[in-house]
């Protein structure tokens, strides 16, 4: 949801975006079961539109999943930004977690630009290890994950072809505004 960052001043796009409205669209039915979680993250000023996209796509706000303290501040309108939240969504009948003991809180220091840390997906599994799952706007492809994101499919910086033509057909329709 987040576009363009402030860091030491200055204004940095770091990938296009998908205005609030245009994500709304998205037919997240057409990939998801009739029971289904979601973990969203997002960044404290777009809480409020975080749960209406969830609301939006069929899923009832639950909770916040997890915490992640990135080790390192960015300016804020109030507060120095350190933190950023991975809430979770239901629709339907969810079955019992398999584990019920996962921290909600990690610090781990930040590498790229929104780039999530892996131990949250590792989390995850571990609280629902039978269930399917799927990583919209992706980096990277991970085991037992299906990936969708316009970085995934590269490896060591070379195109991955078959990757890219599944990813080319147009997996939900998704498109990316080019003058965000």
């Amino acid at each position: 949801m987040a576009k363009k960052s402030i860091l030491n001043g200055k204004i940095n796009s770091h990938y296009q975006t998908v205005k609030i409205n245009d994500l709304k669209l998205f037919d997240i039915k057409k990939i998801t079961d009739k029971n289904a979680l979601l973990f969203l993250w997002v960044v404290s000023p777009m809480l409020p539109y975080g749960i209406d996209l969830m609301s939006s796509w069929g899923f009832e706000y639950s909770t916040i999943a997890f915490v992640w303290y990135k080790r390192k501040c960015n300016p804020g309108h109030y507060t120095m930004s350190e933190c950023e939240i991975c809430l979770v969504g239901k629709k339907g009948k969810i079955p019992k977690p398999k584990r019920n003991n996962i921290r909600q809180f990690l610090s781990e220091e930040r590498g790229i630009h929104s780039k999530k840390p892996n131990e949250i997906r590792d989390r995850i599994a571990l609280i629902f290890p039978n269930s399917k799952k799927i990583e919209l706007f992706a980096r990277e492809g991970h085991l037992g994950w299906d990936s969708w994101g316009n970085e995934v499919g590269f490896i060591n910086g070379k195109e991955n072809k078959e990757i890219m033509i599944k990813k080319r057909k147009g997996l939900l329709g998704l498109k990316l505004n080019k003058e965000d």
